[in-house]
């Protein structure tokens, strides 16, 4: 049998999960609960035992919280192998010290990177990733189908997004001239990712996205151009927004307008839009996300890691705005669980806004159906509901957790519990909290090997 179709015969099964507690985050909860499965569906949730099924593969939950598989709306894989340097920098200084030795990365790089990332990623309960991959350099293989390949290998879907940047230093740009592609290139090469890789049908494990980088690495011709060509091809639109005040007095000298207000005028706020970051937003620019429908992935951590600031997550929620949770790039927030960014945000929010300010099922359908809206795929992703993709995570809350009454509380307050199991359409990707779609010390040592390459390489620059 070959692995494909070992697959598809894992896929087509019947798997019962009983006595969890079904946290469905779309609608009710249920004690003692069951999710019934069949294929890469859910075809039952409710109270008590499930109705029978013969020949099922029965999964006790017993002492388990059942979630919905969490969505990472915003990261930088490549990013593992360069964890760990300008650790005491502003966002600025991070990059300029860290775009050369990115620039001489290759498939190989990304590829061990990639691995790592997509499975320290499934073994924190996700069974969704995007990726922001803006950096291309010239002859070093290709970067995108490599981490690509790795997500497919891993077993999450993955919506990788072609970023891109076109304007350096020499023209008022952060990054330096070697770093940047030009407009045509971009549009094409951009074009080609689509066309080879995007898979629009139901179900679908692999869905591109059109990134310029951010409104300080690239020009006013590439963000509109990417906007048509996204919408052209009927594909969703990313990139980073209003992530510190250095960007908002850049945007300011260079545009006269906020961040918001820019992008706006460009035509990037929609429902088919999410951006990166948010943290310094006026309330107007609250409001126009809200209304627009723009999706906003918040990552806590890595905003904390470079002293950005704190997003103001709750009066976007006030406001009925979209919001997911986001790991970022692993050079920006080293090994950080996405997981753990349910309770990042959760405390963030009430360390600046008071106790009230988030509470722990608001912080969980974030990580789920907020990101799943960021995506656009909230009729398939980040509930637990008859039709939708059994992409599920099984927690293990007893033990030390059992202390606490409420299976939500202890999942989100404390320290992240064990992953029972995790399936993504059906398919275990973790089980008994190891991953066993690779071996997890191989995913483990490629990416290790994925940080040494690059730092050889980065030899070339420093």
């Amino acid at each position: 049998m070959t692995p494909d179709t070992a697959r598809e015969t894992t896929r087509r099964g019947t798997i019962v999960i009983e006595n969890a507690h079904v946290a469905t985050v779309s609608g009710e909860e249920y004690p003692g609960g069951h999710i019934v499965i069949d294929g890469d569906r859910i075809t039952a949730v409710g109270p008590g035992p499930a109705p029978p099924a013969p020949g099922a593969e029965r999964i006790d939950g017993t002492g388990c919280l059942a979630t919905p598989g969490l969505v990472n709306t915003h990261h930088h894989l490549y990013q593992w192998a360069s964890q760990g340097l300008a650790v005491d920098s502003t966002l600025f200084e991070w990059l300029t010290t860290l775009y050369r030795p990115w620039s001489k990365m290759d498939a190989e790089v990304v590829s061990g990177a990639a691995s790592a990332g997509l499975g320290w990623l499934a073994k924190s309960g996700c069974t969704t990733s995007t990726d922001h991959h803006y950096l291309f350099p010239s002859g070093r293989g290709d970067l995108l189908a490599a981490e690509i390949d790795a997500a497919a290998e891993i077993g999450v879907r993955f919506h990788p997004c072609r970023g891109s940047m076109d304007r350096g230093q020499s023209q008022g740009g952060l990054p330096p001239d070697e770093v940047v592609e030009d407009l045509d290139t971009i549009l094409a090469e951009t074009a080609a990712a689509i066309d080879r890789y995007h898979d629009p049908s139901p179900g679908s494990m692999l869905r591109v996205a059109v990134a310029p980088c951010s409104p300080f690495s690239v020009s006013r011709d590439l963000l509109v151009e990417s906007a048509r060509l996204a919408r052209d091809k009927g594909v969703r639109l990313h990139t980073h927004l209003a992530e510190t005040l250095d960007e908002e007095e850049h945007t300011a000298e260079q545009f006269g307008m906020t961040p918001t207000e820019f992008m706006d005028s460009l035509g990037w706020l929609g429902p088919d839009v999410w951006f990166a970051h948010c943290v310094h937003l006026h309330d107007t620019d609250i409001k126009r996300l809200a209304e627009t429908g723009t999706g906003t992935a918040h990552c806590p951590s890595s905003n904390a890691r470079l002293g950005a600031g704190i997003a103001r997550v709750s009066r976007l929620l006030e406001e009925g705005a979209t919001v997911g949770l986001g790991v970022d790039g692993s050079a920006s927030a080293e090994l950080v669980p996405l997981a753990g960014e349910i309770r990042q945000a959760l405390y963030m929010q009430r360390a600046r806004h008071g106790p009230t300010a988030l509470t722990a099922r608001q912080a969980l359908r974030m990580a789920t159906l907020g990101g799943a809206r960021c995506l656009g795929r909230e009729d398939e992703l980040g509930s637990l509901e008859p039709g939708r993709l059994a992409d599920i995570a099984l927690w293990r809350v007893d033990g030390f957790h059992a202390a606490v009454d409420d299976p939500v509380v202890a999942f989100a307050f404390g320290k992240t519990p064990p992953l029972q199991r995790l399936l993504v359409g059906g398919r275990t990707v973790v089980d008994d909290d190891t991953l066993v779609t690779v071996p997890q010390d191989e995913a483990g040592r490629r990416g290790a090997a994925a940080h040494r390459r690059l730092m050889r390489l980065a030899e070339e620059v420093l």
